[in-house]
């Protein structure tokens, strides 16, 4: 194969133009996107039952439902919540296998058989089944910077003009607005009604009777009688659009021809559908569209059409409308893989230096430097075919596949020098002789180095979808690699050496300083060699204690899933005590705005605050922030990182005694949740009830906050609020002659609000809504206010046939797998693992009462899943080794002299991230199996060397020494090369630095120590080996050749 390309160079370059060719064509197709899609698919279903409480939806809605969510394909968990405003919710989590589209339809045929069971005022709202993520893409705010419109008007500007278009963009999955559009409000007064002798029923039906469209049909109409000559539609009666229009619908005409109009009882106007939120942008008033991906979709595609979609729409805004992005999850994105690629290009330039240094001329440089851009475009275009996209995982994979392509190619360069310069042939005839001798090895570190990734893509889980990018991108550039050592360079080296004429160590200048330090070097090491071999049990006692301490460090390692990042954005969330009214709410979020505008200034972009919605559910007492950071490169000092300005946020919010703040950042995936840190449900197993449960949680936070291992552990819910139940009694009732319909609707408009119909404003179809004016709703005197009619025609107040009393309820009520359950969220104190703050948690948890039970969801679930695979990833990697060596040397003894390197790596990379305090986490695991096949592939280059030699017929010793003098250079080299590559990742800075640096940490540290300890250690192990084995089999051909040491 090297021989037909030597002779056919330009054959060679033609392969090589045309892998570039295809790479470069699918680099501008490739997505770019921050993790592989690794959220597992979920489906939301959503309902609403207007006026419930939290206890009436999870009766009547979310367990009808759940009980028919049976027989899904790859069903994971499900969880739900129902809350005080009537909003059910069921999520149903797929695994990462389910086809999400799949996934959607089957859910909506189970909801089929639900519907026909669900009250007949939740199927009038609608139930709506939709895949989304559950977390928020980006929050796009309105601001009116004139003052020329209020919350109310941007808010229904922003429903009408702006929601639809923006949800219609591809890739968006859900939308949600912070705020309502407008709707005719009917704002009754009950002593007016009462003095008239009107109901709330007779209100709704004039309402319904006189705001409809009526179709009459034809003049004209076909069939007609002959010589017809005109046809038109007759129009009756249209929907009313006006605040006069409405107040002249007529109630009733008395017998003296007097008139009760609308307008007599009530005051109308054109108001919002629903007052719960209240958005702020930079204490000013502002309304924002919170917008979910959908599943599966590219994030950085979507927020770039919804902001070129929100450009086209700009021009037609009323005056003075400005568009901010306080909440934008993808810059980080954009900005962590720029500084990969920074990082891969500074990876090739050291290398090209180390290079340089040891090859000490031009030529010799470039062969492997033109092996790295064929390489890596050939891999994009492998990239392309599978269909990945350009991420983190990818980019990484790439940086470090160009310290191992570029070993593929300094391995033939250098043989081929050393030919040249010790047997003194000319290049082409030099090229020839060198591949015959290390086709063998490269091939054998290609297959090693695959044989160690591989078994990484067939991982279950989403932990399987990180690694499988990973591996599938390294052994593509290993196998491109091979190709191209064994196509490419040699017809490259047969053209382009020159032979040497000088001896390296006369040469003048700092190279001729090196050469001759390098050779010194290379005496003593030989001298070396020879003593450790000598001193076979001693040395291997040395190995002993080593393999002993990385057992023992390793156990130490604190586990974790994916390292935290400073993603340029934060949340805090406000908690207030049950009851508290919305006006309290706002009060406290505008102290958070202070902070953060007045202390924060320099380190804060801007802040949207919403009253009425959090993560933890809605309500009036409940709010939250979206803070956005300045861009990382003017926040470089350690006090302007996330973590620190959250410190301080926890510090200022201490003072905050009205309210409970919380401050945190965005998980490292923010498909997976909404907060970092571990998201447990505390489960009901046994049936306690409602009480019991909350009892048990208090108990549980009580036990965490004594915790030292935990931090910020907190309740992810409403607490328990005062309700006020009214008891209707039915003796009375119907003593009176009162209809319990009509009581409950009754109740229902003046204290809810009744949607009654539609009406039409600027040609777009709006609610109308009837409810008591506010001062006939605050106390709950003002029952008193309220009649209905009985059969006799008489006025009958409810207060006469009801009573009423304080309870205590949810307003916001979560099941989890169809038990009843609560929502803890918390983190790990600094220091601290994640794997053991769970570990924590699970021991808590065993300690209650009662059969409460424990299950992780979201970021935390996968944690559990991957840690697990883990041990079982690299037993599997190391036993695929060992089997590919054992083929590749036709011998069981061998590769074990091999594989016992590797700990001697994994030593280095475990003592790296100790030092530096970072866990065992992903990509610390990514970073170990490298370490594998890198340590790996040093000893190969020794041990093939020495087989040939000792087969030739040198003695044991002998040929083990020569070996390890010959491939001493090239191992020094590629693994200086190779470790200045991720040196850029190992200290790098700014936007996803947590990754970088864990990657690079660990993958340098095991390098050095592979490479500084296995050049003393395999020698050794070979000597042991294959002494052991060949005692027992005749040397073949007994010939003893004496070797004399080439000259040095």
């Amino acid at each position: 194969m090297a021989k037909f390309f030597i002779d056919r160079p330009v054959f060679a370059w033609v392969v090589a133009l045309v892998i570039m060719l295809a790479g470069g064509l699918s680099l501008w197709q490739l997505p770019v996107e921050q993790y592989p899609s690794i959220a597992p698919p979920s489906v939301e279903i959503e309902a609403t039952y207007p006026g419930a409480s939290a206890k009436t939806v999870e009766n009547t809605v979310t367990q009808v439902i759940e009980q028919q969510m049976n027989g899904l394909d790859y069903l994971r968990y499900m969880s739900s919540t129902s809350s005080g405003n009537g909003q059910a919710t069921v999520t149903l989590t797929f695994e990462p296998e389910a086809d999400p589209d799949i996934a959607q339809v089957q859910v909506q045929n189970k909801l089929q058989a639900a519907m026909s069971s669900l009250p007949s005022e939740v199927q009038e709202q609608g139930v709506t089944v939709s895949k989304s993520s559950g977390s928020f893409l980006m929050v796009v705010g309105f601001v009116s910077s004139d003052g020329s419109m209020n919350a109310e008007d941007l808010s229904d500007f922003v429903v009408s003009s702006v929601e639809d278009p923006i949800a219609r963009v591809n890739g968006v999955g859900s939308v949600q607005v912070f705020g309502a559009q407008h709707a005719m409000r009917i704002w009754l007064d009950p002593n007016k009604m009462l003095a008239y002798n009107l109901t709330v029923m007779d209100v709704d039906a004039a309402i319904q009777a006189q705001n409809t469209e009526v179709t009459a049909g034809q003049i004209g109409g076909a069939p007609s009688v002959e010589g017809q000559q005109i046809n038109a539609t007759i129009t009756a009666q249209s929907k009313l659009q006006t605040v006069d229009e409405f107040a002249n619908i007529l109630l009733k005409v008395e017998t003296d021809g007097s008139q009760v109009r609308l307008g007599d009882v009530a005051r109308i106007e054109i108001g919002g559908e629903s007052y719960e939120i209240v958005g702020r942008y930079n204490a000013e008033s502002a309304t924002g569209i919170g917008i979910n991906l959908a599943t599966g979709a590219n994030a950085l595609d979507t927020a770039e059409a919804v902001k070129s979609r929100l450009a086209e729409l700009k021009p037609f805004f009323p005056q003075g409308i400005e568009i901010v992005y306080p909440y934008d999850t993808t810059p980080f994105v954009e900005v962590s893989i720029e500084e990969v690629v920074h990082t891969l290009f500074e990876a090739i330039v050291l290398v090209f230096l180390v290079m340089f240094l040891f090859l000490q001329n031009w030529r010799a440089t470039l062969i492997p430097t033109i092996a790295v851009p064929v390489v890596l475009l050939g891999t994009f275009g492998i990239l392309a075919a599978f269909g990945y996209s350009i991420n983190t995982l990818t980019m990484f994979a790439m940086v470090l596949a160009i310290g191992l392509l570029v070993d593929d190619a300094i391995v033939v360069v250098e043989n081929v020098e050393r030919v040249m310069h010790e047997d003194g042939l000319p290049p082409r005839e030099a090229t020839r002789k060198s591949m015959g001798q290390i086709t063998g090895a490269l091939i054998g570190i290609a297959l090693v180095l695959s044989a160690v990734f591989v078994p990484m893509a067939f991982f279950a889980g989403s932990t399987g979808a990180i690694y499988r990018q990973f591996s599938i991108t390294i052994v593509s550039a290993m196998v491109l690699s091979v190709v191209v050592a064994i196509v490419l360079t040699p017809a490259l080296c047969a053209t382009m050496l020159k032979p040497g004429h000088t001896d390296p160590s006369k040469k003048k200048g700092p190279f001729g300083w090196f050469n001759r330090g390098f050779d010194k070097t290379n005496n003593f090491y030989q001298g070396s060699v020879g003593h450790v071999v000598n001193r076979k049990w001693r040395y291997l006692f040395v190995y002993g204690i080593l393999v002993a301490a990385l057992v023992a460090l390793f156990g130490r390692l604190p586990g974790s899933f994916l390292p935290e990042e400073d993603q340029g954005i934060m949340f805090a969330m406000v908690q207030l005590p049950a009851g508290a009214s919305q006006e309290r709410t706002v009060e406290v979020l505008k102290k958070l705005e202070t902070h953060f505008m007045e202390n924060e200034a320099e380190n804060i972009d801007g802040l949207f605050t919403v009253a009425g919605f959090s993560f933890a559910g809605s309500g009036q007492n409940a709010g939250i922030a979206f803070v956005n950071l300045k861009d990382w490169s003017e926040r470089t000092r350690p006090d302007q990182s996330v973590d620190a300005v959250i410190g301080r946020a926890y510090g200022a919010f201490a003072g905050i005694r009205e309210a409970m703040v919380f401050a945190f950042a965005p998980p490292a995936i923010i498909e997976l949740g909404t907060a970092n840190g571990f998201d447990l449900q505390l489960v009901d197993r046994g049936g306690n009830g409602h009480d019991a449960l909350v009892a048990a949680r208090n108990q549980l936070l009580g036990m965490a906050s004594q915790d030292p291992r935990l931090v910020g552990v907190r309740p992810n819910g409403l607490n328990d609020t005062p309700q006020f139940n009214i008891n209707i009694d039915q003796e009375k009732a119907s003593a009176l002659g009162v209809n319990l319909a009509d009581i409950n609707r009754t109740l229902a408009a003046a204290w809810g609000s009744s949607y009654v119909n539609d009406f039409i404003e600027n040609g777009r179809v709006k609610r109308v809504y009837m409810q008591a004016d506010a001062k006939y709703r605050m106390m709950p005197e003002d029952m008193d206010y309220w009649y209905v009619r009985n059969q006799k025609g008489e006025m009958v107040p409810i207060s006469a046939v009801s009573s009423t009393e304080w309870t205590y309820g949810s307003p916001r009520l979560e099941r989890f797998n169809g038990l009843s359950s609560l929502n803890i969220q918390g983190a790990a104190a600094p220091g601290v693992a994640s794997g053991d703050a769970m570990a924590a948690m699970e021991q808590l948890v065993s300690q209650l009462p009662g059969d409460i039970g424990l299950e992780w969801q979201g970021l935390s679930y996968e944690e559990r899943e991957a840690g697990e695979q883990g041990p079982a990833l690299y037993a599997l990697s190391m036993i695929v080794v060992f089997l590919c060596l054992a083929a590749l040397y036709e011998s069981w003894s061998i590769p074990i002299s091999v594989m016992m390197v590797v700990p001697l790596g994994v030593l280095g990379a475990v003592i790296a991230a100790m030092l530096r305090g970072l866990p065992d986490d992903v990509y610390f695991q990514v970073a170990i199996l490298t370490t594998i096949g890198l340590s790996a592939k040093n000893a190969i280059l020794i041990v093939e060397f020495a087989r040939e030699l000792y087969d030739d017929g040198m003695s044991l010793l002998d040929a083990t020494v020569e070996a390890a003098r010959q491939r001493l250079r090239p191992i020094i080299m590629t693994s200086m090369a190779f470790t200045l590559g991720v040196v850029p990742l190992a200290i790098s800075t700014g936007a996803g630095a947590g990754a970088r640096v864990a990657v690079g940490t660990g993958v340098m540290g095991g390098m050095i120590a592979a490479t500084v300890l296995a050049i003393f250690f395999v020698p050794l192990f070979f000597v042991l080996i294959v002494g052991t084995f060949a005692k027992n089999r005749t040397k073949r051909g007994e010939v003893q050749a004496a070797h004399e040491h080439p000259a040095e």
